[in-house]
């Protein structure tokens, strides 16, 4: 009795780890996805961090945010990226062998063919400091203040999707950048939050950033660029063709046309253009 009793305890437990070994086998391997994403996007991306590894808990999100033109390098440069979300398409189009040579001048190619989507717009916007100490009210306000030397802007520098944004808006004025700088008018930041930091802390009298960061900053915005002025703000979005995990990047680049995720994104400001 004590035999059978044994021998009946080893099949349930051989069968138990029989069990065991299938779900292993079938269970989920965790993976990273890294993205790479405009620093505009630090907040609204971090919430939905949240939602989509709720959903996906094998799943972890590695976001690298900073400037786009900082992160096309690191992308050419040989970093690891699954996806990319660029402030503006140059960028985008400089990784895109399908677009035009003039713009991807080196002949790169690392986005994944049939996966790119133009995701969100955000608008150019004019931030003033609490209390808006030196009264600027509109764009027209700040040219004739920079032409006085009595305004200190700050702005993005060239490499930067926003600083180029600017330097559009000075083309629209007819502003000499390069004078203006002399002159000691303008401040620069290497990426949108360091212009939106020296806003915030009063460090300039006003800041050309972009309507999301501006809110999530909690600044005044006092006006906000025309596309005759500096052109649409667009954000393409992209899986990389060197992406290790291309289905799930997939996915990932999917729910940010959610419903869900166009909630979040709207909340600050962006407008999503995946649906027009």
């Amino acid at each position: 009795m004590k035999k059978m009793a044994k021998r009946i305890l080893c099949l349930a437990c051989a069968a138990l780890l029989g069990l065991c070994g299938a779900y292993a086998e079938t269970a989920p391997q965790p993976v990273e996805l890294i993205v790479f994403a405009a620093a505009s996007m630090t907040e609204t991306l971090t919430e939905l961090k949240a939602v989509y590894e709720a959903e996906h808990p094998e799943v972890t999100i590695v976001y690298n945010f900073d400037s786009s033109g900082t992160l096309k390098t690191q992308i050419e440069s040989g970093a690891e990226c699954d996806v990319f979300i660029s402030a503006a398409p140059k960028q985008m189009n400089q990784l895109d062998i399908s677009a035009n040579p003039e713009v991807n001048t080196a002949g790169l190619d690392f986005v994944l063919q049939g996966t790119r989507i133009d995701l969100l717009e955000n608008k150019v916007a004019l931030a003033v400091p609490e209390g808006n100490p030196k009264g600027i009210e509109s764009y027209d306000a700040l040219v004739e203040g920079l032409k006085k030397g009595d305004v200190l802007l700050a702005m993005g520098n060239s490499d930067v999707p926003v600083g180029q944004y600017t330097q559009k808006i000075f083309a629209f004025y007819e502003l000499n950048e390069e004078e203006l700088a002399q002159s000691g008018v303008i401040t620069y930041g290497s990426n949108v939050k360091e212009v939106t930091t020296q806003v915030s802390e009063a460090a300039v009298d006003c800041g050309i950033i972009y309507a999301t960061d501006a809110f999530s900053a909690g600044l005044q915005v006092v006006d906000t660029a025309t596309k005759e002025m500096c052109g649409q703000v667009i954000y393409p979005a992209a899986v990389l063709n060197i992406t290790k995990h291309e289905e799930i990047a997939k996915d990932f680049l999917s729910f940010l046309t959610t419903e869900a995720a166009d909630a979040v994104f709207e909340a600050v400001g962006f407008s999503p253009l995946h649906a027009e």
